[in-house]
């Protein structure tokens, strides 16, 4: 019997030391230290090609993304909250083909709130987001896909590798370029990530459903392998099944797989548990 409390007793000592999240001063420390801008969404460049049709210079290509924050205060706005400005540029370039042309590029600027919820020790619990989205392809006449959204966000630890985030949007002034893109990019997104093997190997994988009975919607995933001494810069392997990748092509079903170099967000780093 005393094995077996000794025995319980250390894993419930190691899981404590796993379970410890920053705590209220350390993020209000961090937040006053470290740098006002930053990255906000993975910043990649990758290439691939088709799964579901033939694979020539038409259909395979280079998708990359250019994405950043910078935090408007570093005091609280209110509801001990932080205001925020972000910017993401992705882009779809059919390099393979003569000329190298664009196929579309998407702009999504935003300005939101963030606060950081924490439990009755003061260690952070989870991280909460609302903000005003606008996307578009800059395009006009009938190539012009754009769409707004109020969107809110809550990301939390599942363990001491394992991060869950639920966003949910409110879409407006859509309906003109694009009416029936509900059906396929739906109200909202969940986002599962797993560090395998710390600042080495991750998996995440993100799903999101269109309004209507038929499968619409998307699944994206990906694997992240660190060859590097740095722990933001990986190699990183995509799937992405569904629809609405793009916004030209919101309602054609792709299935593409690319790999290719990425700076990985550390956002939601402090949702990790320290180990102390």
């Amino acid at each position: 019997m005393k094995t077996y409390y000794l025995v319980f007793g250390f894993f419930l000592i190691l899981f404590n030391t796993y379970a410890q999240t920053y705590t209220r001063e350390e993020v209000n420390t961090s937040i006053k230290e470290n740098p006002s801008f930053t990255i906000h969404e993975d910043n990649y460049l990758i290439t691939g090609v088709p799964t579901n049709t033939a694979i020539k210079s038409s259909t395979a290509d280079i998708k990359y993304q250019i994405s950043f924050k910078q935090l408007i205060s570093r005091d609280p706005i209110i509801w001990d909250s932080y205001m925020f400005l972000t910017y993401t540029q992705k882009a779809f370039w059919n390099i393979y083909e003569f000329s190298s042309p664009f196929q579309e590029i998407n702009f999504n600027p935003t300005i939101g709130l963030r606060k950081v919820i924490y439990d009755e020790t003061d260690h952070v619990k989870g991280v909460a987001s609302i903000k005003l989205n606008h996307e578009s392809n800059g395009r006009d006449s009938i190539y012009s896909r754009s769409w707004n959204r109020l969107s809110m966000k809550y990301a939390t630890n599942l363990s001491h590798k394992s991060i869950l985030s639920v966003e949910v949007w409110a879409p407006f002034g859509y309906q003109d370029d694009n009416s029936d893109l509900l059906e396929y990019v739906g109200l909202g997104q969940v986002t599962y990530s797993h560090e395998i093997t710390p600042d080495k190997l991750n998996f995440e994988i993100a799903v999101k459903k269109g309004l209507n009975l038929d499968w619409k919607g998307a699944v994206r995933s990906r694997l992240y392998y660190n060859p590097f001494k740095t722990k933001n810069q990986y190699i990183m392997l995509e799937w992405f099944a569904g629809y609405a990748e793009s916004l030209i092509a919101y309602e054609k079903f792709t299935s593409m797989v690319r790999i290719g170099f990425v700076i990985k967000t550390n956002e939601l780093d402090f949702l990790k548990p320290m180990i102390k």
